[in-house]
């Protein structure tokens, strides 16, 4: 056996690894998001095998489970949708993902009564930067596939043209000093 073959063959155990862990988080998550359903209520504290999860602030362990279950699995969801997208519009993916993680930061950091509701400043903020990115690459797109407008064709089109107007005004130049030189003789 080659060497490029086993590294072919381990990258595409890699591979089917990771998407299998990726479509197996997927199938699992409605599972995990209502999971808090099956938790003890009134307690300061979960246990569960590997950690534990106080009340963090709010009324009950509970709701805190339920709240950042609320946040996380979406934001999940959202990141391996952006992860594994190829259409040319992924970046819009980048709202929603800021807006779940700004709202999971003011759940695990809960010292306000009010949670998700200054959130909007901060994803407006990064929509005002994701917004513009996705109409920029729409548009390139756009005048690329649908008007036919290749603007790399056109800027070498256009420098070939500057350099054909040059080439003309020393032609000129030179046109210029040939018959200034017939006089002289």
């Amino acid at each position: 056996m080659s060497l490029d073959y086993m590294k072919s063959k381990f990258q595409i155990k890699k591979r089917l690894v990771i998407e299998g862990l990726i479509t197996l988080f997927v199938a699992i998550s409605p599972l995990l998001f209502y999971s808090y359903k099956y938790t003890p209520t009134d307690t300061e504290t979960l246990d569960f095998i590997l950690f534990q999860i106080g009340a963090n602030g709010f009324a009950d362990a509970r709701m805190f489970y339920w709240y950042f279950l609320s946040k996380c699995i979406p934001l999940m969801l959202l990141i391996i949708w952006f992860v594994t997208n190829k259409q040319w519009w992924y970046h819009a993916i980048l709202i929603p993902i800021s807006m779940y993680s700004f709202q999971l930061f003011s759940v695990l950091t809960y010292d306000s009564p009010k949670i998700d509701e200054n959130e909007i400043f901060y994803v407006i903020a990064v929509t005002m930067v994701v917004v513009p990115v996705v109409y920029f690459i729409r548009v390139k797109l756009v005048d690329k596939h649908v008007h036919g407008i290749d603007l790399d064709a056109m800027d070498t089109e256009l420098r070939i043209l500057k350099e054909k107007e040059e080439l003309r005004k020393e032609r000129e130049k030179l046109e210029q000093r040939q018959k200034t030189l017939a006089k002289k003789m």
